[in-house]
């Protein structure tokens, strides 16, 4: 586990909440100086620290454990560019076939 990266990014979210360090501290409920550490990752997190963290800066644990992209309709159409570029003409009419017939089955459960 890489507790610079960590750090790192409650750092990216502390600063996207306009707070300084000593607020995000208080807000958790440890010192200035431990909340220092774990930015600058000299010092390990305990698991309540992190929770507390995530949930005062309203994110979940994952995005401050792992790089989190966030899931957007243009990473998404990248994505099945990606696969389609991949596929025969024959394969891609196969699967336009299958997104619009489970398409129009998603539409029944939905309305």
């Amino acid at each position: 586990m890489d507790y610079y990266e960590i750090g790192q990014r409650i750092r990216k979210f502390r600063k996207a909440h306009d707070l300084s360090q000593e607020q995000l501290a208080e807000k958790v409920g440890i010192s200035t100086t431990h909340m220092s550490h774990i930015e600058t990752g000299n010092t390990k997190l305990s698991l309540q620290v992190l929770v507390d963290i995530a949930s005062t800066l309203s994110v979940q644990t994952d995005e401050l454990l792992y790089d989190y992209q966030p899931i957007t309709n243009s990473l998404l159409t990248k994505e099945l560019v990606s696969l389609f570029n991949s596929c025969s003409t024959q394969d891609m009419l196969i699967l336009i076939d299958i997104i619009k017939a489970t398409k129009i089955s998603l539409d029944k459960y939905h309305s």
